[in-house]
């Protein structure tokens, strides 16, 4: 087990900072919510391009480089884990929580609230294939989707048009429109983002959903859940200063410093680490 109290030094507990990583640049949406929500934290960031993405990977993996990441993260003084990855939630948290004494905090679909926001009674889910197969997405569909209609679909090769940054592209567009409108056409008036990489394509699904729809992802309630762990435990900084934001990428593109500063839209030092030498 590793423990937090052993990962940083000369800093109290409630000071130290907060790991979060994804398969590659998709997670800063989440740290975006983390960094709104609280102001006085220093936030750590993994954005694990090179093996991006992780829906299309198999399980075992995914699991090694959930626990990889979060070693170093761990190594570099973090006082909890978010895996801002609905895949590697499905695929990994209970690992990470057997192995690592930090709290832990991952995503999911929301399906719950979806199916409280839903007028029509059908819901649409966009994600990855790893989510949508996983026994995760299966349990949340069995505990709240019962009343409703859900219909998903599996956005192959969104997550590479984000991570490419692709964002304003036609191409991006043509790919978003394909998935999007057979959910329309089954009569879903909510469409969850089941992607952390998707809020960053919000505006184009909702320009092509309309008005009448009602786009929901998880970041906020990520947040909101971090914060409650973080009191929870003794862990909340209650300093009145600003946290800083530091961030590790092994993706091999030159512009890959450039992507995440402008996907965060905050102060963020970003380092490109060899794939080898960190984990």
């Amino acid at each position: 087990m590793h423990s937090a109290s052993n990962c940083f030094v000369n800093e109290s507990a409630s000071a130290a900072p907060i790991g979060v990583f994804d398969s590659g640049v998709g997670g800063l949406s989440v740290l975006r919510h983390i960094r709104a929500r609280l102001p006085a934290e220093h936030l750590m960031y993994f954005a694990d391009s090179l093996h991006a993405p992780y829906g299309v990977r198999p399980q075992a993996d995914i699991v090694e480089r959930a626990r990889v990441i979060s070693r170093f993260l761990l190594l570099q003084g973090a006082k909890a884990i978010v895996v801002a990855c609905n895949t590697a939630t499905a695929a990994a948290i209970k690992t990470l929580r057997q192995e690592f004494d930090v709290p832990i905090i991952g995503m999911e679909p929301a399906v719950k609230p979806a199916a409280a926001a839903t007028r029509s009674g059908v819901v649409g889910v966009l994600a990855t294939t790893g989510t949508l197969k996983s026994a995760q997405f299966a349990a949340l569909l069995e505990n709240y989707g019962r009343h409703i209609r859900v219909v998903t679909q599996a956005c192959v090769g969104l997550v590479e048009c984000i991570e490419r940054g692709e964002l304003q592209f036609e191409s991006t567009r043509a790919l978003v429109a394909g998935y999007v409108k057979p959910l329309l056409a089954s009569g879903a008036d909510t469409i969850v983002l089941g992607c952390t990489h998707y809020p960053f394509v919000k505006t184009m699904i909702a320009e092509l959903a309309g008005p009448e729809v009602v786009l929901i992802d998880t970041g906020a309630a990520v947040a909101r859940h971090l914060q409650y762990r973080l009191q929870e435990a003794g862990l909340l900084n209650m300093q009145h200063l600003s946290g800083n934001t530091r961030c590790w990428t092994n993706s091999p593109e030159k512009e890959a410093a450039q992507l995440i500063h402008l996907l965060f839209q905050g102060s963020i030092t970003v380092e490109q680490v060899d794939e080898h030498r960190c984990c």
